[in-house]
């Protein structure tokens, strides 16, 4: 179904009460796998999601609470460790590609910890957007660099105040 956000119109699949897929602007083609929003069969799970989305990108919630999947995306089991690494990086702070790599014990493959987080099929659930370089500026992202420094910033923004 395609929920809205702050970031664009969210496509979100799920299975019974579980999130199992969320990609961020979903293209033309890719909006045809989704319900419209006005379409869906309201539940209490839709009602709930749509709430807590709506909280967090408020910033009155740091956690979502959604039950995720990560197993119908066919990960490799690379991308999947990296996966379930991110989804321990606190809301409002960030890890390093390096730093991220060297907390699976793959401290020489920081590039592919990259590749592995534009795999993402949980955006925002799984919070790649808190992996950044080294360097200056946001790095990459699934959504675009825009999207992911609105991110940084906002969840910045509210650990700020408490």
């Amino acid at each position: 179904m395609l929920l809205p956000s702050p970031l664009g119109s969210l496509g979100l699949k799920a299975r019974g009460k579980v999130i199992v897929e969320l990609t961020i602007v979903p293209t033309r083609s890719q909006r045809r796998r989704y319900e419209t929003f006005h379409d869906a069969k309201r539940s209490d799970f839709l009602d709930e999601t749509l709430g807590r989305l709506s909280e967090y990108f408020a910033g009155a919630r740091r956690n979502l609470d959604l039950a995720f999947d990560l197993e119908p995306a066919r990960l490799d089991p690379f991308t999947r460790t990296v996966l379930e690494a991110v989804t321990e990086i606190p809301y409002g702070e960030t890890r390093t590609y390096q730093k991220l790599a060297a907390s699976i014990g793959a401290i020489d493959r920081y590039r592919l910890v990259r590749a592995a987080l534009m795999n993402n099929p949980l955006p925002i659930l799984v919070p790649c957007h808190r992996v950044v370089p080294r360097r200056s500026g946001p790095g990459s992202y699934i959504a675009g660099t825009r999207k992911k420094k609105w991110l940084l910033e906002m969840e910045a923004a509210r650990q700020r105040e408490g």
